[in-house]
């Protein structure tokens, strides 16, 4: 099976997310992509009690593509979410034998060498990077590549303040729950 994991805050999921995973899933030829909330993202100050509402928020936006998943190893973990440690289990899990596909935005791979443990990640991982309207400095030592879809303006920030922008039943959601409020 041809996995793709997809990491994130997800505060809150949106469109740009579907389409970024929709895409990989054709232009790729993946079987899977496999959503992964962060409970504590290492980069980040985000209110801990949000990790459950966004686990959830991701889980309703995916509903409808059974070729999505979301796996819960980041929030059951209660701690920092490390991708290499996240890396390192979904290869046991599905039992991958080459380097585990990985998507991510140009913005946080700009800074991926300064994650845990970067230079064991590297050995692991071949990244598919989305543009997030930045340009990437030249990352000689990462196996990667700059995926072939237009930069979507679409911001959890921006959607955090007016609840557009995101699928129906997350907004519907963030409503009931006023959760940015």
């Amino acid at each position: 099976m041809k996995i793709c994991i997809f990491p994130g805050t997800f505060n809150p999921i949106h469109e740009a997310h579907l389409k970024v995973a929709e895409f990989a899933l054709t232009h790729y030829g993946f079987d899977k992509v496999i959503f992964i909330p962060s409970y504590i993202p290492p980069h980040k100050e985000l209110n801990k009690n949000l990790a459950k509402h966004r686990f959830n928020m991701v889980k309703l936006a995916t509903k409808n593509n059974p070729r999505f998943e979301v796996s819960d190893i980041e929030f059951n973990s209660e701690g920092k979410s490390y991708s290499l440690i996240t890396v390192k289990e979904i290869i046991k899990q599905y039992n991958i034998k080459d380097k585990l596909n990985f998507i991510i935005g140009t913005d946080a791979f700009d800074k991926i060498d300064t994650w845990y443990k970067a230079d064991e990640l590297r050995k692991l991982v071949h990244f598919i990077v989305f543009p997030r309207g930045i340009n990437v400095s030249a990352k000689a030592l990462w196996d990667y590549e700059i995926a072939p879809l237009e930069f979507m303006d679409i911001s959890s920030t921006q959607i955090r303040k007016t609840h557009n922008d995101t699928i129906e039943e997350v907004k519907d959601y963030i409503e009931k729950n006023d959760l940015y409020a």
